[in-house]
């Protein structure tokens, strides 16, 4: 079963014969899974009116459990985004009606962000919808084959991740 990651490979060691091309193996299987996992992404936020980075806020914020809100530094270290990119999706957010700003009762200056009704039927239902994207985009594996794809991926990925 031959895909186009094999046809580029043999392409690359017909004209580099001196380099070891193996890496591409897994690594542009895993790039071109990427952008269709993006593509399926955008499709499934956008049926509920979100843009990615609104719904990772707002996944934030559901996943923090009741009352659904967070401080805006929780967030950016809940996101890996600047404190300045944290204010505009806020912001967007609030225009949106999906988040509200809120006084922190424990530090006069400072504000919570917390999740609206409205916001969390947004999240629940791109949720919904991105779990049944990726659903279809792991049909081609068994249970078995997913949970090893996962437990090398995870292996591979956690020197980036400490």
């Amino acid at each position: 079963m031959e895909d186009d990651v094999d046809r580029l490979i043999v392409a690359w060691q017909r004209e580099r014969p001196d380099l070891d091309v193996s890496p591409m193996h897994v690594l542009s299987r895993v790039t071109r899974l990427a952008l269709h996992l993006d593509r399926a992404r955008k499709d499934a936020f956008a049926d509920h009116d979100l843009e990615p980075s609104e719904f990772d806020v707002l996944s934030a914020l559901r996943r923090s459990g009741e009352p659904y809100q967070l401080s805006p530094g929780q967030l950016v270290q809940e996101t890996l985004v600047t404190s300045g990119t944290m204010t505009n999706r806020v912001d967007r957010l609030v225009r949106k009606q999906l988040v509200e700003r809120l006084p922190d009762p424990a530090d006069r200056r400072g504000v919570q962000v917390r999740l609206t009704p409205q916001g969390r039927v947004a999240v629940d239902g791109a949720l919904d919808a991105l779990l049944a994207a990726e659903q279809d985009l792991l049909g081609g594996l068994s249970p078995r084959d997913a949970t090893r794809l996962a437990d090398a991926l995870r292996e591979l990925s956690q020197p980036f991740d400490r």
